[in-house]
């Protein structure tokens, strides 16, 4: 079985960590925590320390209320990286009475899961004591690895924590997520990351408090900022810049905000290729054009473009919104994003990102319909649940031999040769709507045809009606 990671305790102390519960890491040597990074020294010990995630562990939250009362049942956690998921493990593991064993989606084999299930089922049935396994980056099982926990789970020989940054829905197996209570945690807000960063500083037994730093507010702010909500990410930046920077005459380490801004370079940008940020990203970069806000519009394109999103991708959602969200009020608005979509594919990044944002400028900032999804989706619908309409007779082939004898085109109109190439006859053998033009741009026009046809088709039915049925009175219009 893999060994527990930064479940290590620190040397004895004021600082020291409590002693470790039954089941968790034995302690390792004082010079392993010492040289172990600022981010895995500043752990949380207890939820009083913990930072962050006040929505599950806020005052009187369950989960919160769950660990307090050591009633943990099988739970996953997922979120971006740096948001304290193995730190909530650790509290846990801090404070249950039960067996708490750790395996690493990344390190761990089938075989030490079999060992570990086989060990708790022994242990509850001898003992009568529960297990708490952790399992790190759980998404990195594949299908059958995570069947093999399914059993167990099911049957409460462990108690699942699963810890993961890609959506469980997508990413873990149905059966395990319906065992478990999904939390998800989000990055962490500025004042938090400052809040971090000033323990860090003063901590002298697990963080820097050891050495004389100075650190400007400018400094802590601006690696609050562009950690993107990434705990360890702004602590191991803190890190560098201390141990990187010379110590002034007086002995004392100033950090103003020019070494910050080195120390953590160029803000990485959250984007994974499958994963939530992937997915999140492209939502909105919809949703703005939809919403009709260009400036949005084109910074979730610019995160994505520095992302290195393929530009075939990029380019298939803006056609798909230009006929979705653009349709008839700007038929225009599909031409283009062709016309993007297809120069993208002939000339690639970066110059692709020119016509890409001609064409999401286009959408966000044309007249919007959805009157054409809205027709097709009613049409398939019908269809579906309804009985299939038979072809009239008048419109089914009547170019072969023998078509005239069943009756097939005969009383069929050729448009064209009315006025205004128009002549109002059924074409359906029912009664329905499924098209309901707007009035936003090109469309306003294209109601006005519309509702003068339907009109006509309305008056000739009436008249047919009337004339079958001398007695009855058309209704009003």
């Amino acid at each position: 079985m893999s060994q527990p990671e930064f479940f290590d305790r620190p040397p004895s102390g004021p600082d020291a960590l409590p002693a470790p519960q039954s089941g968790a890491a034995s302690p390792q040597p004082a010079a392993s925590f010492a040289s172990a990074p600022l981010a895995a020294r500043m752990r949380p010990r207890t939820l009083d320390e913990y930072c962050g995630q006040t929505h599950i562990l806020g005052p009187g939250q369950l989960l919160r209320r769950a660990i307090e009362a050591d009633r943990i049942q099988s739970l996953i956690f997922f979120g971006p990286p740096g948001t304290g998921k193995t730190s909530l493990a650790q509290i846990i593991a801090n404070h249950t009475r039960a067996r708490f064993e750790r395996l690493s989606g990344v390190e761990s084999n089938v075989a030490d899961m079999r060992r570990v299930l086989a060990g708790a089922a022994n242990r509850l049935s001898n003992t009568g004591q529960p297990t708490i396994l952790f399992i790190d980056e759980i998404h990195r099982f594949n299908k059958s690895q995570q069947d093999i926990l399914l059993p167990d789970v099911e049957s409460g020989v462990v108690k699942l924590v699963g810890a993961t940054t890609h959506n469980p829905f997508f990413f873990v197996n149905s059966p395990l997520v319906s065992r478990s209570q999904i939390f998800e945690l989000k990055p962490l807000t500025e004042p938090e990351l400052r809040q971090l960063l000033e323990r860090a500083l003063a901590d002298s037994g697990r963080g820097l408090g050891h050495i004389k730093i100075v650190a400007d507010s400018a400094a802590i702010e601006h690696l609050a900022r562009v950690s993107d909500g990434d705990a360890r990410k702004a602590l191991n930046s803190l890190e560098i810049a201390a141990l990187t920077t010379p110590p002034a005459p007086d002995g004392a380490i100033y950090l103003d905000l020019a070494v910050a801004e080195q120390c953590i370079q160029k803000k990485a940008v959250v984007y994974d290729g499958d994963g939530d940020a992937h997915y999140d990203t492209i939502s909105a970069f919809i949703k703005s054009m939809r919403g009709s806000d260009p400036d949005a519009t084109m910074y979730w394109l610019a995160k994505m473009i520095h992302a290195g999103e393929d530009p075939r991708f990029i380019a298939r959602r803006i056609v798909v919104q230009a006929a979705e969200d653009v349709g008839l009020a700007d038929p225009m608005a599909l031409v283009l994003a062709q016309a993007a979509a297809e120069a993208a594919e002939f000339i690639g990044w970066p110059e692709a990102r020119i016509p890409i944002a001609e064409a999401a400028l286009y959408i966000a900032t044309a007249n919007k319909s959805n009157s054409v999804i809205k027709a097709i989706d009613a049409a398939l619908e019908d269809v579906r649940s309804g009985r299939t309409l038979a072809v009239p007779a008048a419109l089914r082939d009547g170019h072969y031999a023998g078509s005239k004898k069943l009756g097939h085109g005969v009383g069929y109109q050729y448009a064209h040769d009315h006025p205004g190439h128009f002549v109002p006859q059924d074409h359906l053998g029912a009664s329905r709507r499924f098209y309901v033009p707007t009035e936003q741009g090109i469309e306003k026009k294209i109601k006005e045809r519309v509702d003068r046809w339907r009109q006509l088709a309305a008056d000739q039915s009436a008249s047919m009606t009337s004339e079958t049925n001398p007695g009855t009175t058309p209704s009003p219009r």
